[in-house]
């Protein structure tokens, strides 16, 4: 019922915005329009730009494009930084050493390494996946290395004291607790690893949803802008939906937080 509920209040949030949106770029207040729709467009027109998108099928491989750069790059990103995290978190020396270059690869603008990539790795999908594995990567090492410093040092002297081998310690201690600082990166991580793949494709490609904006940014199509933005809004949605999922029945054992409850 609480879900519902709040389902419910969502959908009025979206609904109120829209309304305003579409009265503030249509109808005159105290004698002028507050949103000119050469610059806001409108719900009705980028309604319409979507439907004639979906429609003829033009943006289909746009998606899908987008999609499989995206994927890419969150699972590639999210496999090295688990694996370096894992590794940093049980080799301080090791990252004691890598420390300083760590933070300066980390504090690198994306933007600026976008035509680094494009020059290395081209125009196809592989540049996009390089930068959205830059902005992922990160996400998830700070995350997962947090999470395996954090474990008690109570517990790993109780699980040694009990004859656990280094392997147990991994499997039994060390990963549930980095699990959770896990998953809690992945959902901001989807999002970095769409962002990751629309801005190299902003910045040059022949297909996907970056390209699709910056073609309608190209003819001053501002409804296609806006269009194209609600398709990567909704088009994140889903992805992070489908990590929750997954993140739910991995995490079965892990209690729910007060919010979550009845």
């Amino acid at each position: 019922m609480a879900q519902i509920k709040l389902t419910l209040l969502q959908v009025l949030v979206a609904i109120v915005a829209v309304a305003l949106w579409h009265v503030l770029t249509t109808y005159p207040v105290f004698g002028k329009i507050l949103l000119p729709p050469f610059f806001f467009s409108n719900p009705v027109d980028v309604a319409d730009q979507i439907f004639v998108w979906f429609a003829t099928g033009v943006i289909w491989k746009h998606l899908w494009v987008t999609l499989i750069e995206s994927i890419l790059a969150f699972v590639i990103g999210s496999i090295g930084g688990v694996l370096v995290g894992f590794w940093f978190a049980r080799q301080p020396r090791t990252a004691a050493v890598f420390d300083p270059y760590v933070k300066a690869v980390n504090a690198l603008p994306r933007v600026v390494l976008a035509p680094i990539f494009t020059l290395w790795l081209g125009l196809g999908i592989w540049s996009k996946v390089a930068l959205g594995f830059t902005l992922v990567f990160f996400i998830v090492f700070f995350n997962v290395y947090q999470g395996v410093k954090e474990v008690s040092p109570t517990v790993l002297a109780n699980a040694r004291m009990l004859g656990m081998s280094e392997r147990q310690l991994m499997r039994h201690v060390y990963w549930p607790s980095a699990l959770s600082w896990m998953f809690s990166s992945l959902h901001t991580s989807v999002g970095f690893a769409v962002v990751g793949a629309v801005v190299g494709e902003y910045l040059g490609a022949a297909a996907g949803l970056g390209y699709l904006i910056q073609q309608a940014e190209g003819v001053f199509d501002v409804a296609g802008v806006f269009a194209g933005m609600f398709v990567l809004a909704a088009f994140v949605l889903v992805i992070d939906m489908v990590v929750t999922v997954v993140e739910k029945r991995l995490l079965v054992w892990r209690p729910a937080t007060a919010d979550a409850r009845p």
